[in-house]
């Protein structure tokens, strides 16, 4: 199968259960809920999928249950952030191995390394796997950015093919598109500018609201690029302050309560990570609920 790199694809968060184990029957709940909403790739072992905290066996079950789940409906992708380069080849070595289709890389972890440093890695990495691979170009948060010469540089490699743009710069796509045209393939990566990248030329949204509003996501993605925009703003709107629990240092605490309020989700963390508690909590529970609320009723956007 084939990536598209295109559409909405989610940055699935990871579940567990009470005592700490990988909770697949909620997991599946929620993989159904993000497929019936018309989804077109999963993303696992990011940073809502707490990645950090997961053994190696279990991030291998995590893609082999995956892919069992998603039947080949949609592309299985997994998150490679490691702190070498050998131990990201291996991890794309075994991701492959595993049956992902494709991978999810961010430059190397805790180290800040240099425009020529981080341009090797991508490459060694990309020599060493067949599957296509989406550049994570955080620069707010993991403190290094692939600027377009280095994106010049790793884009020799035929397996380079997305981009997952997280800087916060909207003008970055623009100039994204004008020095590469369609040979990189564009993915919002900031909830919060998801709307406005689109209406800029991306090709796709890599979410983590979608994990407990799927089918709103994929709606404004729908209608955006049917150029029905003020429908798709409506909706927007509406999402946005939800959306904003996305940029926030509890964010995998935000979306997991949102994830127990729709339904499809449960609220347990892996420590260091602890559920949300006073003010804080109380605060993302009257954003929720008030969302819940007001509700917007969608179109027939599968059809568009």
């Amino acid at each position: 199968m084939s990536i598209q790199w295109k559409g909405v694809m989610p940055a699935v968060t990871t579940k567990f259960t009470a005592d700490d184990k990988l909770d697949f029957r909620m997991f599946e709940v929620n993989l159904k809920a993000q497929l019936e909403a018309g989804v077109e790739g999963i993303i696992l072992g990011g940073t809502l999928g707490e990645a950090s905290t997961l053994l190696e066996e279990e991030k291998r079950e995590l893609v082999t249950s995956t892919v069992s789940m998603v039947n080949n409906q949609v592309p299985v992708i997994m998150n490679i952030a490691e702190q070498t380069t050998r131990g990201a080849i291996l991890a794309a070595n075994k991701a492959e191995q595993d049956g992902a289709k494709g991978l999810m890389m961010l430059p190397p972890m805790r180290y800040n390394a240099s425009d020529f440093e981080t341009i090797t890695y991508f490459s060694e990495v990309a020599k060493n796997t067949s599957l296509p691979i989406m550049v994570y170009n955080n620069p707010v948060d993991y403190k290094i950015e692939v600027t377009l010469d280095m994106f010049e540089e790793i884009l020799k490699f035929d397996n380079i093919q997305a981009v997952k743009e997280s800087t916060r710069d909207i003008s970055n796509v623009t100039r994204m598109i004008n020095r590469f045209g369609d040979r990189l393939k564009i993915l919002s990566g900031v909830d919060t500018l998801a709307l406005e990248s689109l209406l800029m030329g991306s090709h796709g949204w890599v979410s983590g609201l979608v994990d407990a509003f799927p089918r709103e996501t994929v709606a404004i993605y729908k209608l955006a690029k049917a150029g029905q925009i003020d429908e798709a703003l409506k909706i927007y709107r509406w999402f946005l302050p939800l959306l904003e629990l996305d940029i926030n240092s509890f964010l995998v605490q935000n979306i997991k309560l949102a994830e127990v309020a729709t339904g499809i989700g449960t609220e347990h963390v892996r420590a260091p990570r602890l559920p949300l508690r006073g003010s804080e909590r109380e605060k993302v529970l009257g954003i929720i609920a008030k969302a819940l609320e007001s509700r917007p009723t969608l179109p027939d956007y599968k059809n568009l």
